[in-house]
């Protein structure tokens, strides 16, 4: 398959070199020039705009953007629609909130093209080496697509998840759980941090990650953390959000849903923006353990 990909960050450069080594064709086009010319030395294609990325691409089109949510999505797609034409596909495998995909599905629509939603979680480890993709949009177009999504994510770790918004609801459900987990984790660390015990926080990790109820990906990011730090003493307590977590409060109250666990996450790391502590800490250190997000430097 040849494809065009637009945005070339750290998820978007990992998820090229991917679809690379299936033997996909790729032509990249980012703002950076840098960028795309990193990969082009990788076997992808350059194009130096949307034009020339456009008129590499053979008919129908599959554009996948990998660009930041909300308007940048939109401007992206206001240069490209007018590039496009009926039958062609777009792709948007960014945290885009359900509500902007399913207007711009409509509006893509009326225009007969396809607009594909993939909610993509796997971290930067995934986007390289095999995502986790719930996918959104016309079942058609999904399985014409499936021998891509096939190759870039891990056996089993893709699905239609159903029409136009529900690959991005899920993967707003999917962060808010994240939220939950990655909070549970860093209090009781918190609580081991302040038992009386001398605890080696790698070690008690390391056990955990092996065999125990509560082993999985994030118990191994958070023992390469204590690895590099046992007091994580080069980060402050703050922790960043991407805003998925705000969605699902929202959506949670618009459906009468009750997520006090999820919504009790969302609302620490606002807390944390305002003092220190451990558990934010360590919450902070998964962050950037499976998704390179940045983090506050702890102030000497």
């Amino acid at each position: 398959m040849k494809l065009g990909f637009v945005g070339l960050g750290k998820m978007g450069e990992n998820m090229v070199e991917n679809i690379l080594a299936h033997r996909h064709e790729v032509v990249v086009y980012d703002l950076s020039e840098e960028a795309v010319e990193k990969l082009a030395g990788k076997g992808a294609s350059p194009a130096e705009s949307l034009e020339k990325m456009v008129a590499q691409l053979a008919v129908p089109r599959v554009c996948w953007l990998m660009v930041p949510s909300g308007e940048p999505v939109d401007r992206t797609l206001d240069s490209l629609l007018p590039l496009l034409e009926d039958g062609d596909v777009v792709i948007d495998g960014g945290n885009s909130s359900y509500h902007d995909t399913v207007r711009r599905s409509k509006t893509l629509a009326e225009r007969g093209i396809s607009f594909m939603d993939v909610g993509t979680s796997g971290g930067l480890e995934g986007a390289r080496n095999g995502a986790c993709m719930m996918v959104g949009g016309d079942r058609e177009v999904f399985l014409s697509l499936v021998p891509l999504f096939r190759d870039m994510c891990v056996s089993g770790g893709y699905g239609y998840m159903g029409e136009s918004g529900a690959g991005h609801f899920a993967k707003m459900v999917h962060n808010g759980i994240e939220y939950g987990m990655m909070q549970a984790i860093g209090e009781g660390f918190d609580v081991l941090q302040n038992s009386g015990f001398v605890f080696d926080h790698q070690e008690v990790a390391r056990v955990w990650a092996n065999g125990s109820v509560i082993r999985g990906w994030l118990m191994d990011l958070v023992a390469r953390a204590f690895e590099k730090d046992g007091e994580l003493g080069y980060l402050s307590g703050e922790i960043a959000d991407s805003g998925e977590g705000k969605w699902m409060v929202e959506t949670a109250l618009e459906k009468g849903v009750a997520i006090p666990v999820i919504a009790d996450a969302l609302f620490r790391r606002y807390r944390s923006r305002s003092k220190d502590n451990f558990s934010d800490k360590v919450v902070a250190a998964l962050r950037h353990e499976f998704g390179g997000h940045g983090f506050t430097p702890k102030e000497k």
